[in-house]
């Protein structure tokens, strides 16, 4: 049984997120820097890092849990460059637990769906089973 969790305008045709089985997987799609309307945050490299993990964020808490939870994610960086990796980890690290991050890996692609678009997150959760 596969269940949609959605949040904030995403995109048609696309659930924010699924959780499969009774509740143990949650496979995150791909988050974008966009705000509650669907529209392209605005602002540097680190804005857009940082609202793709508020939206990652919002996606989890309606699942019911946070980044404790999650397992993997891969990382998608338009027209990477190194100067672009410490922004990330700085804030990736204010949201994950560093102490035991998550499996991870970093992609630099040419572009993204948007060419404001500069980064993309996906991955997957551990989600207690729901008691029947």
């Amino acid at each position: 049984m596969i269940k949609a969790v959605n949040v904030g305008a995403g995109f048609p045709g696309v659930s924010t997120a699924t959780l499969s089985g009774e509740g143990e997987i949650l496979f995150l799609s791909g988050h974008c820097p966009t705000d509650s309307n669907g529209d392209v945050v605005e602002g540097d490299f680190e804005a857009q890092v940082r609202a793709v993990f508020e939206n990652l964020k919002a996606t989890l808490a309606e699942a019911g849990v946070g980044f404790e939870a999650v397992a993997k994610l891969t990382t998608y960086v338009a027209n990477f460059e190194p100067s672009m990796l410490p922004v990330f980890k700085k804030v990736r690290n204010s949201y994950v637990n560093e102490a035991c991050p998550p499996a991870s890996a970093l992609v630099t692609v040419p572009m993204l769906y948007d060419p404001a678009v500069l980064i993309e997150i996906d991955g997957f959760a551990v989600v207690p089973r729901q008691p029947k």
